[in-house]
């Protein structure tokens, strides 16, 4: 779960802009843009595999996500994270114990899965690879290049595969330094739905004092 969060927050973290883009990239990025911005609401599974230098899998683990503008859900196996914009509960299932933190959506180093579907807006340099199938998907291939001090950053590339008839993202596969792979393979993207503002709140009742840790200032 930690090696999720973290991955997360390295595919969310950078904010410069990218320079000298390659036009068919850019194209296929923008309409995936004009896509993803008509949605108020997003639900998708996900499936999160790492695979290591020889190609073959060492993790796999299925999660769900759900989003309202800052507000968000994940649920990740032994944990669900929630987040009104204004607070951020973590709540893990084998504990039984909640953390709660303030969330600042500026802050680079807080978890925001929204970004997940815009990271590709800043930060990046890209260029187009070529069509591969996802499954029976035909997707359009981009990889995406840190532009701001890519030698601090534990990855090189990370593959964009957006869905050609959709133009939605279909999956993220982060390309490691160390040879290693980490794949992000979204399924059922579910785009408008009526998600009750009280689905971004964790419910305290049920816990003890002691299963309770509030880190807000």
């Amino acid at each position: 779960m930690k090696k999720i969060i973290l991955n997360l927050i390295l595919l969310s973290g950078i904010t410069i802009h990218a320079q000298d883009q390659d036009p068919k990239a850019k194209t296929i990025l923008d309409d995936l843009s004009k896509t993803t911005k008509t949605y108020k609401t997003i639900s998708a599974d996900y499936v999160f595999t790492m695979l290591n230098k020889d190609g073959k899998q060492t993790e796999k683990q299925n999660g769900k996500v759900q989003i309202k503008g800052e507000k968000f859900k994940l649920e990740i196996p032994g944990n669900t994270i929630v987040c009104d914009s204004k607070t951020l509960w973590n709540y893990n299932k084998d504990a039984k114990e909640v953390t709660i933190k303030n969330f600042d959506g500026k802050n680079e180093d807080q978890l925001n899965p929204s970004k997940l579907f815009t990271l590709y807006e800043t930060g990046y340099k890209y260029k187009f690879d070529k069509e591969e199938k996802v499954g029976i998907v035909t997707c359009s291939v981009i990889d995406l290049y840190p532009a701001d001090k890519p030698e601090k950053k534990k990855f090189h590339t990370i593959k964009l595969y957006v869905d050609k008839a959709k133009k939605q993202v279909a999956q993220i596969k982060m390309i490691m330094k160390d040879g290693t792979k980490q794949v992000y393979e979204l399924k059922g993207i579910k785009p408008n739905l009526a998600l009750a503002d009280n689905l971004f709140v964790f419910d305290t009742k049920g816990l003890k004092p002691d299963q309770i840790i509030d880190e807000r200032e």
